[in-house]
C-alpha cells in the first residue's frame, strides 16, 4: 500500500474505532443490565417458591333443583371463584331438561397462599399461611401442597370476609416464612413480581410494575386500598404473593379486571400493611376488631373547596357526626376538613377509612382539621365497632345545580318519605332533565342547610338561596336516604 493510501486510511479507521468502540461498550452495557434484571428475578423465585402454596378446597354444593345453564366447558376453580374474576359474560347452554331435584355434589376449587409466620417453640411446630378469604371460604376440606411436593391438609384459623384475608395452618415448621415488606413505601412503577398457581399450574410466575395505589369503589371487598399491577394474575393466583425485588411480600393477589374471561393488563392485589395487621388479630385472637370513629366523610373537590372558601386541598370533609361517637365526644363538626391522622396527611376517603378501622379501639387518635379557616388539633378515643356500624361512612358523589321545588317538613310529609319533623326542608319536585335530576337528587332528598346555614322551612330555603344568587352557586347539605353529603348547586 503507497504512503499516501496509508496516510489516508488510517485516519479513517481512528475514526470508526473512535465511534465502534463507546456503541459497542453500550450495546454490551445494555446487555449486561438486562441480564442483572433477569438474574434479580430468577433470585426471587429462587428464594420464594418455597414459601408458596398450592391451595386445594373441597366443599359440597347443594340445592334444590339442577342448574339451567352451565359453563360451556366446566370450570375446574368452582363457580364462586371464576365468577370473581370473570363476571357472568360467560355464554350458557340452556338446559331443556325440566328442573329436577339435584343431588348433592362435590365442589373443587383452587387457589395460592404463602407461608406467613412460623411459631418456634418446644411445643409448637404450626405454619400459618396467609391467603384469600374468598380461596378457602365454605371449605370443607382444605389441602396445601409445597413445591417440594409436600401434601398437608390444613385448617381455618381465621377469615376477615371484609377485607378478602384468610389465615389457614398445618402442623409443619419446616417452610420458612415470607419476609414482609412495607407496602406505603412502594411505589408507581416499580417492578413486582406474582407467584402462584394460575389455572393449577403450581408455582408460576409474572413479572411486571406496579401500575397505580389506593384503588378503591371497586366493590370487591368492603375495605378497598389496592396496589394494581400489570402482572400477569389470573384464576387460581388469589392468595399468592405479590412481591419486590428483594423478595419481600407487598401485597396479596385478589382479583383482575377483565372483560373478555382472559387477562387483561389490569390486576389487584391487598396491601400487606393491610393484610399483616388483620392476619395477626386472627392468628391471636381468631377474630378482627376494627375501631370506629362516627362520621359520613367525603373527598375534597376543587368545587367544595371554593364554596368553603379554602385553596384546593387533599383531605375529606365531614358531612355528618353520629350522636354519642367518639368524633362527636373528640368535638369534630359538619364541614371539618380532616387534614391529618395521627401527623400523617389524609388523601382520600378510603385510606382514612382503612386507617381508622385498623387503629386499635381504646387507643388515642390526633386529628388535624380545618374549621372555618383554622387550623386545630384534636385528640380522639377511637370506639370499637359493632356489627352493622360503619367505620367512617363515605357520603355518595356530589350534585352541580339548581332546579328542584321544596317544602316545609310537616308530619304528613315527613311519614310520607320517613323523615324527622322540623330537620331541613324536602325536595318534592325536580325539573326532568334537568341538571339537577340528572345529578341524582329527586323527591324525598332533605336539604339541611344552604351556604352551611341550617334551613328549618321553604322560607329560610328561599332567603338562603336569593342570598347566594349573586354568585350563582350554593353549597348544599343534604341528606338522601339518611346519608348526608355535600353538593354544590351552580346555575347561569
Amino acid at each position: 500500500m503507497s504512503r499516501k493510501r496509508l496516510l489516508f486510511f488510517l485516519p479513517l479507521f481512528l475514526i470508526v474505532s473512535f465511534i465502534w468502540a463507546p456503541v459497542q461498550a453500550a450495546e454490551e452495557g445494555g446487555v449486561a443490565s438486562l441480564r442483572q434484571t433477569s438474574k434479580a428475578f430468577a433470585s426471587v423465585a429462587k428464594q420464594v417458591s418455597p414459601s408458596v402454596v398450592f391451595i386445594r378446597v373441597e366443599s359440597a354444593a347443594r340445592g334444590g333443583t339442577a342448574p339451567s345453564g352451565q359453563l360451556p366447558f366446566g370450570s375446574p376453580f368452582g363457580d364462586e371463584l371464576f365468577k370473581r374474576f370473570f363476571g357472568d359474560q360467560f355464554p350458557t347452554i340452556p338446559d331443556q331438561r325440566p328442573p329436577q331435584s339435584a343431588p348433592e355434589r362435590r365442589v373443587m376449587g383452587q387457589g395460592s397462599g404463602f407461608v406467613f409466620k412460623v411459631d418456634k417453640g418446644v411445643l409448637s411446630d404450626t405454619s400459618y399461611i396467609l391467603t384469600n378469604n374468598h380461596v378457602v371460604e365454605g371449605a370443607e376440606k382444605i389441602f396445601v401442597t409445597f413445591k417440594d411436593g409436600r401434601e398437608f391438609e390444613a385448617r381455618i384459623t381465621g377469615t376477615d370476609p371484609k377485607s378478602d384475608v384468610a389465615v389457614i395452618e398445618i402442623k409443619d415448621s419446616e417452610h420458612p416464612a415470607l419476609r414482609i415488606g412495607d407496602s406505603a413505601r412502594l411505589e408507581v412503577g416499580e417492578w413486582v413480581v406474582a407467584v402462584g398457581n394460575p389455572f393449577g399450574l403450581s408455582h408460576t410466575l409474572t413479572v411486571g410494575v406496579v401500575s397505580a395505589k389506593g384503588r378503591s369503589g371497586l366493590g370487591i371487598n368492603d375495605y378497598e386500598d389496592f396496589i394494581q399491577t400489570d402482572a400477569a394474575i389470573n384464576p387460581g393466583n388469589s392468595g399468592g404473593p405479590l412481591l419486590n425485588l428483594d423478595g419481600e411480600v407487598i401485597g396479596i393477589n385478589t382479583a383482575i379486571f377483565s372483560r373478555s374471561g382472559g387477562y387483561m393488563g389490569v390486576g389487584f392485589a391487598i396491601p400487606v400493611n393491610l393484610a399483616r395487621n388483620i392476619a395477626e388479630q386472627l392468628i391471636d385472637n381468631g377474630v378482627v376488631t376494627r375501631g370506629y370513629l362516627g362520621v359520613v366523610i367525603q373527598n375534597m373537590t376543587p368545587e367544595l373547596a371554593d364554596s368553603f372558601g379554602i385553596e384546593a386541598q387533599k383531605g375529606v370533609l365531614i358531612a355528618q357526626v353520629s350522636e354519642g361517637s367518639p368524633a362527636e365526644k373528640a368535638g369534630l363538626k359538619v364541614g371539618d376538613l380532616v387534614l391529618r391522622y395521627q401527623d400523617e396527611k389524609v388523601m382520600e376517603v378510603a385510606e382514612f377509612r382503612n386507617r381508622v378501622a385498623l387503629t386499635p379501639p381504646g387507643s388515642r387518635a390526633t386529628l388535624t382539621v380545618l374549621r372555618n379557616g383554622k387550623r386545630m388539633r384534636l385528640q380522639v378515643t377511637i370506639g370499637d365497632l359493632k356489627e352493622g356500624v360503619t367505620v367512617a361512612a363515605a357520603a355518595s358523589a356530589t350534585a352541580d345545580v339548581l332546579g328542584l321545588t321544596v317544602q316545609t317538613v310537616t308530619s304528613d310529609i315527613a311519614r310520607q318519605y320517613d323523615i324527622k319533623v322540623g330537620q331541613g326542608v324536602v325536595v318534592t319536585s325536580v325539573k326532568p332533565g334537568s341538571v339537577a335530576a340528572m345529578s341524582g337528587i329527586r323527591a324525598g332528598t332533605v336539604i339541611l342547610q344552604v351556604n352551611r346555614v341550617a334551613v328549618n322551612s321553604s322560607a329560610d330555603f328561599q332567603r338562603a338561596i336569593d342570598k347566594g344568587g349573586k354568585e350563582k352557586r350554593v353549597l348544599l347539605l343534604v341528606s338522601d336516604r339518611g346519608m348526608p353529603r355535600y353538593v354544590v348547586l351552580s346555575w347561569r
